[in-house]
This record gives structure tokens, sequence and C-alpha cells, in this order.
């Protein structure tokens, strides 16, 4: 059985989405505001005191739908009530059998994945916003919140079924510089004299046998500073690569569970070192194999951030 994987993903400006009702009406969301039910909470518990209104609430939202077969997923940035997911759902399945070209039937599985990629609040349905329950409280957009995401999943499913090409949008802000920190920044680090962060530690202790079996723990510790200097989000801190002809190629890193990156450091001396251990797994190819360890470093506070990789001497996995 094959099975095979498509996805189309929008980022939109939710506040001044134009949408077309019923009757050939038109009507528009609005600037994201939370009502006063909100802040008055629900039967799980009572709002709290001195409720205002911020500007944390998100503008630009993702939305995005992956296929597995016959399986579709409508990823949704916030909560939809029952009925709001019930009209979506039924909405979106109708687009894609009409526009599918046979790809689509009613044996077509249509889920909701919430909270994805970011968060909006509710969405209720035009009914239930007027309601100004929680959950209408809670939906952001104004009355036509429903229906714009209804809109645009449909148009998203069109793209889908019919192969053809979805513009991005505009980007989310970056506010990565306004997250809150609990702990203060590293304030610079360097390695013991005559060596420079990447180099070995302990390098991988091999066998008797002069390999490692499927189910082995393979170790290599590294000189590696505080990782906290830059966090190599899209990167990693750890590989273990395979050497396929002259090259290495990477084959598992730190997403991969049998691959664990842990960082120490002694007291005594407040130097730091990175342990990279790898649980082989049963279907890991037999080959030869080495570590790689990426990492950063400020050597003062107030100093530019460098940085540095190592490797590990191979090993052989049979």
């Amino acid at each position: 059985m094959r099975l095979f994987f498509y996805y189309r993903h929008v980022y939109l400006n939710f506040t001044n989405i134009e949408v077309t009702l019923a009757g050939n009406r038109t009507a528009k969301t609005c600037p994201a505001a939370l009502g006063p039910g909100f802040g008055a909470g629900t039967t799980d518990g009572p709002g709290a005191f001195g409720f205002q209104q911020g500007d944390t609430k998100p503008a630009i939202v993702p939305i995005q739908i992956p296929r597995i077969g016959k399986l579709v997923i409508l990823s949704v940035p916030g909560e939809f009530t029952t009925m709001s997911g019930r009209r979506l759902r039924e909405s979106v399945k109708q687009t894609l059998i009409r526009n599918g070209n046979g790809q689509f039937d009613n044996d077509t599985r249509i889920i909701i994945a919430g909270l994805t990629n970011t968060y909006s609040q509710y969405i209720a349905t035009p009914e239930e916003y007027k309601q100004q329950r929680y959950e209408g409280a809670s939906t952001l957009y104004g009355p036509h919140t429903l229906p714009a995401y209804i809109q645009e999943f449909n148009k998203l499913a069109v793209s889908l079924a019919k192969g053809s090409k979805t513009v991005k949008g505009p980007s989310p802000p970056d506010l990565s510089d306004l997250q809150l920190k609990l702990l203060p920044d590293p304030s610079g680090d360097s390695p013991p004299p005559g060596v420079k962060f990447g180099d070995m530690k302990h390098d991988v202790s091999v066998p008797k046998s002069g390999f490692f079996h499927k189910g082995d723990t393979p170790i290599a510790v590294f000189w590696s500073p505080n990782p906290r200097y830059d966090l190599l989000t899209e990167g990693t801190y750890a590989v273990v690569e395979m050497l396929q002809g002259k090259r290495w190629i990477p084959a598992y890193d730190d997403d991969d569970f049998s691959l664990i990156f842990k960082w120490d450091l002694d007291n005594a001396s407040a130097y730091g070192s990175a342990s990279l251990e790898w649980e082989v797994p049963d279907s890991a190819s037999n080959g030869v194999y080495r570590f790689r360890h990426f990492g950063s470093f400020k050597r003062t506070i107030g100093s530019i951030t460098e940085y540095f990789t190592g490797a590990s001497s191979a090993f052989t996995v049979s």
C-alpha cells in the first residue's frame, strides 16, 4: 500500500478579511478583541479581577491542510466550538469533492487539529458569538470569524484538490526578542587551556570486538560551552553522521529519540562539556559512523557570538 503526503499552508491577516456571506452579502473581520464574557470566565472557574485588553493578540495567523491518502487534516490556530468544527469540516469536504476530479468522496475523512502553529483563542459560530458567553466573547475577529475561516480553508482545499500553488501571505512578526526569560543569559565561556570548544574530552570507546552492535550505546564527550548562547532553532546540537563514499552524511540528529544530548558544568573547574549518546536502533544500517557536535559561545557577555563544531573518531556498526 502506497501513501502520499500533500499539504497547503498560508499566512493570513485575519483583522481585515472580506467574507462573502449568504445572499451575496459581504462583511469583514475586525481587529482582534475580547468581549467582557471572556473576563467573566466559565462554569469551570471565574475570570481574574482587573481584566484589561492587551496588545498580544495575533493579527497574522497560519492555516494549513495536510493530506495523507484519504485523510485530510485541517490545522487550525485556535479552538473551534463543536458546531464551528462541524461546519468547517462539511464545507471543506464538499469543496474537495467538487474540485478533486474523483480524488475525494464521501469516504474521505476530514479531521480538525486544533491549536496548530499559533493560538488565536476560540472560534465560535455567528450565533454563538451573538450570545457573548465565554466562547463567543473569546472569538477574536468579530461575528464573521468562522465564515472567514471556512472561506479561506475552502481556498486552500481548492488548491489542494487541483494541485495549484498558493500565495504564502504576510509573514508574522518575529517576537523572539519579547519572550519572557526566567534565566539570565550566560555571561561568557572559555575552554580549558590548550583546547578549543568542539575538541574531544572523551572520544568514543570502541568495544574489543572492534564494532558496535544494534542496541549498544556509543558515547562521545566534547568540550562545550553553555548551549543557551544560541538555541540553534531549525538546527541541531548533535548529529550522528554516516560515511557514504568519501562524504559524511547526517543520519540521526537530536530530534531522534535514539540520540541524546546532555550538557554538564563541572562546578569545581567551571568548564562545560557535552555528552552525545546514541542508542543504535535496530533500523540503523551497518557502516561507519561518527558524532558531530555544534554549538556557540561568547567570550564575555558583551562580545559577539562565535560558532564551532567538532567531530569524534569514526566507529563501526555491524
